[in-house]
């Protein structure tokens, strides 16, 4: 059965989408930790991170590198916060949260945004890449 991010490549759900490639793909977390937390994502559906090949791995963190500082320049924050937890969705994602204190790591958190707000920041973010 396909992870909810692999319906997300295949177009089956909607999503805020940032960047995207032929290998991968960024949109915006809609439970977000604190306004533009991104999820980074190999489009080939990979349950944990180190079963990635090193390549696939190495790919997938230059991409993300490319979409955080697109991040920096669009939401206002001291940085831009990376964590890979793996238990939420089987499917190997990265987080990216831009920080303006330790509490926008913490996952219990949410910052409200509504659709029309996903929509025009996912654009904001995409003109900086």
């Amino acid at each position: 059965m396909s992870s909810l991010f692999t319906k997300i490549v295949h177009g089956e759900i909607p999503a805020y989408k940032i960047a995207e490639d032929s290998q991968f793909l960024a949109f915006l977390d809609v439970r977000p930790n604190a306004k533009g937390h991104t999820l980074c994502i190999p489009k080939k559906e990979v349950d944990y991170i180190f079963d990635m090949d090193e390549q696939m791995y190495m790919e997938l963190m230059r991409f993300s590198r490319k979409v955080a500082l697109a991040l920096e320049k669009t939401v206002e924050c001291k940085r831009v916060g990376v964590a890979v937890v793996g238990l939420e969705v089987p499917h190997v994602h990265v987080h990216l949260i831009p920080l303006n204190d330790m509490g926008d790591m913490n996952f219990a958190n949410h910052h409200e945004m509504s659709e029309e707000q996903l929509k025009e920041l996912a654009e904001s973010i995409h003109v900086n890449l």
